[in-house]
């Protein structure tokens, strides 16, 4: 591009692609079970988590989720997967990060309030009881984060599969 067919910086950056940014916390018990939340809303089940919000970093926003969906204050752990994500189902291309919850006990289940009705229930399932709650998508991703939880690395995926 010639320096006569360079954009203002105002134009240049309206015309930026927008992706959209989901952040989640992977949370296991000593056992190695991974929490899953069924949501009331959809028939498939969830880790905790959401939308990134404006202004917000995804770290602020699975803090922010984790204390709406389950009435918990936790200190988020490290980065394990960040995931591109391809446009699908009329949803536009995205960003997934998952954060490292940590160890609960089912004490800490037990305390979880759902005053809302978002969320229905909560509990600890094996990969094979995730994979038969949760989209193929969100378990790829999940099985990378148990990954990573365990070689102490984050991990770079598409579509929920690793590549790197």
């Amino acid at each position: 591009m010639s320096s006569s067919q360079v954009l203002p910086v105002e134009q240049y950056v309206a015309g930026l692609n927008r992706k959209r940014m989901v952040a989640g916390v992977l949370f296991r018990d000593r056992e190695g079970r991974v929490l899953l939340l069924e949501p009331s809303y959809k028939p498939n089940w969830e880790i905790p988590g959401g939308a990134v919000d404006a202004d917000e970093s995804p770290w602020a926003a699975a803090v922010r989720e984790v204390g709406e969906e389950l009435t918990l204050e936790w200190p988020l752990g490290r980065l394990l997967v960040v995931d591109y994500v391809r446009p699908q189902d009329s949803r536009p291309e995205g960003v997934v990060f998952v954060f490292d919850g940590g160890v609960l006990d089912q004490s800490d289940v037990d305390e979880f309030v759902f005053s809302d009705g978002e969320i229905l229930s909560a509990g600890f399932y094996t990969m094979s009881e995730v994979r038969e709650r949760v989209k193929p998508l969100l378990a790829d991703r999940i099985e990378a984060a148990m990954a990573a939880a365990e070689q102490g690395v984050t991990a770079l995926c598409e579509h929920g599969r690793r590549v790197a």
